[in-house]
Order: structure tokens, then sequence, then C-alpha cells
């Protein structure tokens, strides 16, 4: 075990890189899937064919097919002609989370929209405010706390997804357990490793999206504000009595 330990100790500036480029492919992939999920969740909702039907096949295929298939289509089949458009292997991965995680995102954005009251959208009409003003001001608001749950759930899928780009060449965390497994010849200790690293990156994940959708909740008065939350002392409500 301390020769493990040894090797493990060795393999840290490795390490840093592999969660270096996980973290890359994670942020960069996440801001890409929120902006697709976005794109074609208010599109499928569009009243237009030539925006919904779009919005649903491409939602429909990037749900209905592999990961990793997609990943390697990108990496290896769009250099070859007609295309011939190369990608690195960084930004081949963070298209291909993009895409899937975006696709399936976009359900979120959509199912989250529908269930935003009629009265809200009724009294956002009678107010006069046009389409983008009604979303932006009234509808979105009190949606974006229903989705934050979901999208937490999306991104930890796509942190475990990001393990993938490892297969196009991509030194990220999974290419360091591997590493890890050559180096020791102990595959308990490196995936065992690998179990609490990716566990640990997860968690910090989570704990970051729950603080958002306190926030998010809180805005719209729906829960305790993150500062009451992480106060050590519980907040004083109206009635309670200061006992000398």
């Amino acid at each position: 075990m301390s020769d493990n330990v040894q090797k493990l100790v060795d393999l840290l500036p490795q390490l840093g890189e592999g969660i270096l480029v996980t973290l890359e492919l994670t942020i960069a992939g996440a801001a890409l899937a929120l902006i697709i999920a976005f794109i074609l969740g208010l599109g499928s909702r569009a009243r237009t064919r030539w925006a919904r039907v779009p919005s649903r096949v491409v939602v429909e295929f990037f749900r209905g097919t592999s990961l990793v298939v997609q990943i390697f289509w990108l990496y290896y089949v769009l250099p070859l002609p007609p295309f011939y458009v190369e990608l690195d292997p960084l930004a081949c991965g963070i298209l291909a989370l993009g895409l899937n995680y975006g696709a399936y995102a976009a359900e979120v954005v959509r199912g989250s929209i529908n269930s935003v009251p009629t009265g809200q959208w009724e009294a956002a009409t009678a107010l006069d405010l046009g389409g983008v003003h009604r979303l932006r001001r009234v509808i979105l608001p009190q949606a974006w706390p229903l989705m934050m749950p979901m999208f937490t759930n999306l991104l930890i899928q796509l942190v475990k997804g990001s393990a993938l780009a490892a297969y196009i060449t991509l030194h990220d965390l999974n290419f360091f357990i591997g590493e890890l497994r050559k180096g020791t010849t102990d595959t308990v200790f490196a995936y065992s490793v690998g179990l609490v690293l990716y566990f640990v990156f997860a968690y910090a994940l989570t704990l970051i999206m729950n603080a958002l959708e306190a926030r998010a909740k809180n805005k719209v008065g729906q829960g305790p504000s993150l500062r009451e939350i992480l106060r050590l002392t519980p907040a004083r409500t109206a009635g309670t009595e200061v006992r000398s």
C-alpha cells in the first residue's frame, strides 16, 4: 500500500493536469449546454413549425443517440470527406457534451416554463408586455428555480460523461486513473482513488448548484436567502421574544 501511495504522490502533477482538463470540459460543456437548452427549449414551445419542428428533431436526435458515438463521430468522421472539419480534442469533447446534455436540458427548460401557472401568463399579457419582456420579467424568474434541481442532476451526469473524453486522447481525470493503474498495477487502488476524486468533484459542484438554487428561490419569495442558510444562528422572525 505504501508503494501505491508513493506512486500517487509522484503522479500528482498529472493529477492536477487531469483535474484542469476535466474542469474545462465541465464548465465549457455546461455553458454550451445551457445556451443550447434555452434555444431548443424555447424553440420547442414556438407556435411556428419552422422553429418548433427543427428544435424537436435536434432534441430527440441527441437524446436518442449515444454520447460516446457522438464524440467518436465528431472526432473521427468530421475530418473525412465531405466535411473536412478537424476539431481539437478539447473542443470536440466540449461540443459533444454541450449538444448531448443541452438536448436533455432543453426538456427541462420547456417543462419548467410550462409549469408556470396560467394566471402568470394572463397577468403578463394584461400588463401589455411583449413576448420577450413577458418571458424575461415574469415567466423565466419563476421557471428558473424549477429548473435548478434538474440542472444539478444533469451537471453531475455531464461530469461523469466527461470521462469519455479520455478516448479521444485528452489527458483528463479518467486518463490519470488509467496511468495510476498502470504505475501501481493495483486495479482496486487506482479505481478506488478514481471513485473518490469524481465524488469530491461532483459533490463540490452539487454544493454550488444548491447555493444557486437557494438564491433563485429566495428571489421569488420561495425560501430563505443564502445568507440565512449559511449563518451560524437562526434568523430572528417576527414575534420572537428576546429573553434576558
